[in-house]
């Protein structure tokens, strides 16, 4: 029987890969729901291609939407809860994926989560809502893809250290000064990876990684003290595991995510994948440690983390208002970190422990009414 998938912003960046890997493996999965924020126009393309599919517009406001099964922000989720998938692969970028998250889960759907949103602000609350439908939430990105398998492969008790790589982005030999005239242009050019306009951003500050650590601690249980990051350009090495024997352990592959996407929705199953294989004879891996004080991202997402609470929500809104005005041209690079610091320093009740994912939203419309309001009074 062919598993029934739904592919949650599935004209986006993640989305795109995983219908690569659907059309690779028709004989295994069923495409039951495709989604889409705004691009009506690539979700009529894959309505044509998969027309036995539901397919919502979560942006009602888009002439098109009359054209498809549900539209809003209500009809993705009722879309969502009754597509009857058995695995989600939720590819939604940013904080709007977190609702879209828990609609998965209620509906006793297993999810493949690219949007590390929905760990780093309600990870404790996620995981609770899955072990109470008995479901499993399986990592896709490709770190966090890469950590799950080595977990499984050598035990989480056996584990003394996890180690995230980042490829450190466009500007990682960059000067402060240099830093300082980065155009949104530039900060786009990704080296090695074709992302999004707002990861890639992030892979620029190290702020993707930096939200990899909050996730990767939610994820495995591990302590921040336990999470290392380590630059490595060539995105070859995923992601490393070291024993308590002092062992170390890595997943190797192209940087291509369909490798990850595919692990996901074949789990608990190792199926022969055609994406991510590597020629050995033409390879050389660098790694180097992270900058801390040039771009403090990653310091700043090692802080919100250590101090619990809702100062993760905090840094991931702030961030993502940052990013944003950056792209828009109304703040300069290097602004991004000084407005996600004064947000943190800001934050009120920040060592307090949300209980619902209405209290976790109303907190990131804070942090980001805080963050608007810092970049509007440096006008």
């Amino acid at each position: 029987m062919k598993k029934r998938v739904a592919v949650l912003g599935a004209t986006g960046s993640i989305g795109k890969s995983a219908m690569d890997v659907l059309r690779d493996q028709k004989d295994r999965f069923q495409p039951v729901l495709l989604t889409a924020h705004s691009d009506a126009k690539g979700l009529l393309k894959l309505k044509d291609e998969f027309p036995a599919a539901l397919t919502a517009l979560a942006n009602n406001v888009a002439a098109e939407s009359a054209q498809f099964d549900f539209s809003g922000k209500d009809g993705l989720l009722n879309a969502i809860a009754g597509a009857k998938a058995d695995i989600t692969v939720n590819g939604i970028s940013g904080a709007a994926g977190l609702e879209p998250s828990a609609a998965a889960i209620n509906a006793g759907s297993n999810l493949a989560l690219a949007n590390k949103e929905t760990i780093v602000m309600a990870g404790r609350i996620i995981f609770a809502l899955a072990k109470e439908k008995n479901v499993r939430i399986i990592p896709v990105d490709s770190e966090h893809s890469a950590i799950f398998k080595l977990i499984e492969a050598h035990g989480k008790d056996n584990v003394a250290e996890i180690i995230l790589t980042a490829s450190g982005g466009p500007f990682r030999e960059y000067s402060p000064e240099r830093l300082s005239g980065v155009t949104p242009k530039e900060a786009l050019a990704h080296p090695t990876w074709n992302m999004g306009p707002k990861i890639t951003v992030d892979s620029a500050t190290l702020a993707n990684k930096g939200l990899e650590v909050i996730e990767a601690a939610g994820l495995f249980g591990f302590p921040p003290e336990k999470i290392n990051v380590a630059i490595h350009p060539q995105s070859i090495v995923h992601s490393m595991v070291r024993l308590k024997d002092g062992a170390v352990y890595a997943q190797m592959s192209k940087p291509d995510m369909r490798l990850p996407i595919h692990e996901a929705l074949t789990w608990p199953e190792t199926v022969y994948s055609p994406f991510g294989v590597l020629d050995f004879t033409s390879l050389s891996l660098t790694f180097e440690k992270p900058d801390l004080e040039k771009i403090p991202m990653l310091a700043l997402a090692y802080r919100a983390l250590s101090s619990g609470g809702n100062l993760s929500i905090a840094y991931n809104a702030a961030n993502e208002i940052a990013v944003e005005a950056f792209l828009k041209e109304k703040i300069k690079f290097l602004e991004i970190p000084r407005i996600v610091g004064y947000v943190l320093d800001t934050s009120e009740n920040s060592g307090k422990n949300l209980e619902s994912v209405e209290a976790i939203l109303a907190a990131d419309r804070e942090a980001r009414k805080a963050a608007e309001d810092f970049i509007w009074s440096k006008k």
